[in-house]
């Protein structure tokens, strides 16, 4: 079950929702069939919840939205990119423990 508090990125949606936000935006590119991308999905909306008002956190499904992950060079997923002022702060490859996640967003407050 996703947090509400998760925003669903696309091709269409990810400038004006990530790259001009007035704060920082953590993006988890993932798809459907990826185990890790389901295992660490727990971690990004209980981060959603954590860091509400302080950091927003968007997921892009790479089927449905491929231009922007293609953008940004992705190509083992899960991979979740930290964006402050439009730009990529940090990245972090593959199902990682929710206290690497902490220390990444920690970085950008």
């Amino acid at each position: 079950m996703a947090s509400e508090k998760v925003i669903v990125l696309d091709d269409n949606n990810f400038e004006a929702e990530v790259l001009q936000s007035s704060i920082p935006v953590l993006v988890d590119f993932w798809a459907s069939w990826c185990a890790p991308c389901k295992a660490i999905a727990p971690l990004v909306d209980a981060l959603a919840n954590d860091y509400d008002g302080k950091v927003k956190v968007g997921k892009v499904n790479v089927d449905e939205s491929p231009a922007t992950p293609a953008k940004f060079g992705i190509r083992g997923i899960p991979t979740l990119i930290l964006f402050k002022d439009g730009k990529v702060v940090d990245q972090v490859v593959g199902a990682v423990p929710k206290s690497q996640l902490e220390a990444l967003l920690n970085k950008a407050l």
